[in-house]
């Protein structure tokens, strides 16, 4: 089943002073329509209540939600799918699970990896990262650049490629340019002075 995939992965983080639900709110009123909960400070009872305020802002304003990782919780949230980080993950089990009526995205840090998602023949999209340098998550893998994005021209990789990881407004237009289906944007956007802007702007260079 081919699912709908946006060029635009708005992601929410852990923040001191903007709770998930609030950043969603933020987003998804300044045009985000794909919003992914990362989550890695909570436990599943304190997520699930936040979930669901987060799926029914979602659900006002036409955004998909994806979680972060706990597919688990996706028979009690009403999420449009999920988001794998584990390089490792058995994506065929994972598919299986959550059946096909959901999403499924996954990450890659190279090529092999991203050949193995792409050879999987159950995942619908991938993350592929680090671009450049991010404090949102602990990182020890080469960063891409955009030659490492350039370099999937010559790879036979049939499914959406979504740019990650430290991914700034000037980086949007030319990592674009590269041939890449799209961009995930976490710190650029929750960590700006405008949140709303930032959304807006990121949008314009993306479509």
């Amino acid at each position: 089943m081919k699912k709908y995939i946006s060029k635009f992965h708005y992601l929410t983080q852990d923040l001191p002073n903007r709770s998930h639900a609030e950043q969603a709110q933020i987003a998804c009123e300044a045009g985000a329509n794909w919003v992914q909960y990362r989550c890695i400070s909570k436990s599943d009872e304190e997520m699930i209540a936040e979930l669901h305020e987060i799926a029914a802002i979602c659900d006002d304003w036409g955004a998909t939600l994806i979680l972060s990782n706990h597919y688990h919780l996706l028979d009690k949230v009403d999420a449009q799918g999920v988001h794998i980080e584990d390089l490792n993950a058995d994506y065929a089990a994972i598919r299986e699970a959550i059946t096909d009526e959901k999403t499924l995205g996954a990450s890659a840090a190279n090529v092999e990896g991203l050949q193995r998602i792409h050879n999987s023949g159950v995942v619908d999209y991938c993350g592929y990262g680090p671009f450049a340098h991010t404090t949102t998550k602990a990182n020890d893998k080469p960063l891409l650049g955009y030659d490492g994005y350039r370099a999937l021209q010559h790879q036979q990789i049939d499914m959406p490629v979504i740019a990650v990881g430290g991914i700034q407004l000037n980086d949007v237009e030319l990592l674009m340019q590269t041939g890449v289906y799209g961009i995930a944007v976490s710190s650029a956007v929750n960590l700006s002075a405008d949140p709303a802007g930032m959304v807006k702007e990121i949008y314009r260079k993306i479509y």
